[in-house]
């Protein structure tokens, strides 16, 4: 066998698995939203199951209602109510020989106080108001961090809900926080107690429903985090100060869960063995490697059966989520201080994306088991086609972080966790339908972007025989341009692994062509696809056809590499600012300007910290709130919200307002065939969710 370590038994404390691919725990919210697990639940996590991972760990599981509750559909097990239908999604996974464990959680400070104050409300009301949590999510929805961190907001939330409990009053205002303002009360010692009875209780709950063993999470900022750390558990009583102290509350829940439900049930403890304060400028605080192993150590004697290695905290959210900048397998030296630390099964995530790097890292002994994540979204597959040698046909992750985005979201809005290039993830159970057989009809693409490959992979499965036209020498669309900034090389993988896909399939890609009407009628298809996607465009100011104006697209391509030059970006969408980002690489003076009163709004928030390391540098300009005028000799003039107009003179002005729809095919070959649709970009600019989606949904409905 090709991964011999990767697909050798594993075993934590009693229970044997299959091989040693760990699906770890990620929030995606698809239960009730009372915590029920429901057909979506079993659906979901059944097809992670037959995708041949040899242990699931579940998403955060809630240990009470009162003030336990983080997201709108967050599983529970507070209650004997939620064993059963827990126990479905259990007979599920364990019907395809997979076992699984429940991670066991519970926010402190970190949470939105709206939660655990209205949640037990929420759920009365459901019951008799039809439509209720409709309405309840119309409202919610409108706001966002922005509309939540609001000084005006904070105030009133604070003052009609309860407030956030936590080990101390540690408000979370460092970094990247939208929790600094709302109200804590440090948990009595008497609280605790009922806290370490409440983890015990829920642990009985998963080992009745059939689960396999519990997963008790100490990362991420979480509660049990928070005891762990010196920089949020500033207590004086035995449950803080030094590392015994701290880790005590640990200690009690590890012992009573072996206590009843028996030393065969296994008990793992997801700890951030670094919180990296260090890289929002506070060296000092919180949990590094060093007191990281020390608690490894602790929970090893106290009996846990597993640690399960993670880094990062609420004001280090980065590090959790890790965007591009992070590079593959950046956390291997902290899985191996662990394992070098204890005798006890050691799991670790970290950017593994590929077979070849998991079997590496076993075969180093870095780890005992590979965690996998975001993979697993993108490919539930990702196992099965690695133990069957299939490794080219594996979707990889591109780490756009939208299945990160769409959770926050989803505090919001109600809705489960998406991923931008897996249009099932978190629909398992409503794309369950058959399709119909293509019975080899003819279909012709235009364009090979993520919209027209995806609808050529799907196609394909439904045996229809497709075509596709693409004009350049090779696949990709806009992402061709768009992998050219820093960090940003991994999302060629969606149309590489799109492209081996749909070729694997029997597609027929043929390059360097153009469609023409008459092309397209002599293949005679049964239906025809426009997915030409779309370009920049200069748009209508005066003088904006000026030889020393162009758009992102010709920083990007290479036809212009200026050095050493004083360049405006117009526009700071996230294309904006990374090619802000390759041009300050690139050796040049550069200044941001944007009409909108912030940098980069409405993009997300950690997509834009992570240019912005590189940009904030004391050498880029930044210019908010300034209306592009018009561009003379050189000079933008500028007007900004008080009417005030500002001539600046650039070498090169890079214009970056948006794209629009290429639609010369559109209009060409309108009415070549009866069946004729236009999707992605060429239909409405957006992003790879938006094209991969649509293309995905049309390909269903064909």
């Amino acid at each position: 066998m090709k991964y011999a370590k990767l697909f050798s038994q594993g075993r934590i404390g009693n229970v044997q698995t299959k091989n040693r691919i760990v699906m770890t725990a990620m929030g995606v919210d698809i239960s009730h939203y009372d915590g029920t697990a429901n057909e979506n639940t079993i659906a979901y996590y059944a097809e992670r199951a037959k995708g041949g991972v040899g242990l699931i760990i579940t998403e955060y599981t809630r240990i009470n209602e009162k003030d336990g509750v983080v997201a709108p559909a967050q599983l529970s097990m507070s209650s004997d109510k939620y064993i059963k239908p827990f126990s479905k999604v259990v007979d599920a996974v364990h019907q395809e020989g997979t076992k699984i464990f429940v991670q066991l959680h519970h926010p402190g400070r970190q949470n939105v106080v709206i939660f655990p104050t209205m949640w037990g409300i929420n759920k009365k009301l459901a019951k008799i108001i039809p439509g209720y949590w409709k309405w309840f999510f119309s409202i919610l929805a409108k706001q966002d961090a922005d509309s939540m961190s609001d000084p005006k907001m904070q105030k009133m939330l604070n003052k009609y809900m309860r407030p956030l409990r936590a080990p101390s009053n540690v408000p979370a205002g460092l970094g990247l926080s939208v929790f600094g303002s709302q109200r804590i009360e440090p948990l009595s010692v008497a609280e605790i107690k009922v806290l370490v009875r409440q983890f015990i209780d829920a642990a009985v709950r998963v080992k009745k429903s059939g689960a396999d063993g519990i997963e008790l999470h100490a990362g991420h900022g979480y509660l049990l985090n928070q005891f762990l750390s010196p920089h949020t558990n500033i207590r004086t009583d035995k449950y803080g100060g030094n590392t015994e102290n701290r880790t005590r509350i640990l200690k009690e829940i590890i012992q009573g869960i072996h206590h009843v439900c028996g030393r065969d049930f296994p008990v793992v403890v997801r700890l951030t063995v670094d919180e990296f304060y260090e890289k929002i400028g506070y060296p000092e605080q919180g949990i590094h490697l060093s007191e990281g192993v020390k608690i490894a150590k602790a929970l090893e004697s106290f009996g846990a059966d597993a640690i399960d290695v993670t880094a990062g905290t609420v004001e280090t959210l980065f590090v959790i989520q890790e965007p591009n900048s992070f590079p593959l397998g950046w956390r291997k030296y902290m899985a191996q201080a662990i394992k070098e630390a204890v005798s006890i099964p050691v799991i670790a995530v970290g950017m593994i994306r590929t077979p070849d790097m998991a079997e590496k890292y076993l075969e180093e002994g870095v780890q005992d088991f590979i965690g996998l994540a975001r993979p697993l979204l993108v490919d539930p597959h990702w196992a099965k086609k690695a133990e069957l040698g299939q490794d080219k046909d594996i979707q990889r992750c591109i780490g756009c972080l939208y299945c990160i985005e769409s959770y926050e979201k989803g505090l919001t809005n109600g809705h489960p966790v998406q991923c931008s290039l897996n249009p099932r993830t978190c629909r398992e159970a409503k794309l369950t339908e058959q399709m119909a057989d293509g019975k080899r009809r003819k279909i012709v693409i235009i364009g090979a972007g993520p919209s027209g490959l995806t609808a050529a992979r799907e196609l394909a499965i439904r045996n229809f025989d497709v075509t596709v036209l693409e004009k350049e020498s090779e696949s990709g669309g806009q992402l061709q341009l768009a992998k050219i900034p820093p960090h940003k090389e991994r999302l060629a993988w969606c149309y590489e692994d799109l492209e081996y896909q749909a070729k694997n399939g029997g597609v027929t890609i043929i390059y360097n062509t153009t469609a023409s009407k008459q092309l397209i009628q002599s293949m005679n298809p049964y239906a025809v696809i426009v997915a030409t996607g779309a370009s920049a465009f200069k748009p209508n100011i005066p003088g904006a056809d000026a030889e020393y104006v162009t758009t992102t697209t010709s920083i990007l391509d290479g036809s212009l590499k200026p050095l050493n030059k004083n360049i405006a970006v117009v526009g700071s969408g996230m294309t904006g600012i990374e090619t802000a980002e390759l041009l300050v690489e690139q050796g040049n003076r550069v200044t941001v300007i944007e009409m909108a009163d912030k940098i980069a709004q409405g993009a997300f928030n950690v997509g834009v910290w992570e240019v912005m390391q590189s940009l904030d540098n004391g050498e880029t300009v930044f210019l908010p709130g300034c209306r592009l005028e018009r561009i003379e000799d050189h000079k933008l003039t500028l007007v900004q919200k008080n009417a005030v107009r500002e001539i600046l003179r650039f070498d090169i002005i890079v214009l970056s307002l948006g794209v629009r729809s290429n639609t010369e095919a559109i209009d060409e070959l309108k009415g070549c065939c009866e069946k004729f649709y236009v999707i992605g970009d060429a239909k409405k600019p957006g992003r790879i969710k938006d094209s991969v989606h649509e293309a995905f949904h049309l390909a269903q409905s064909i």
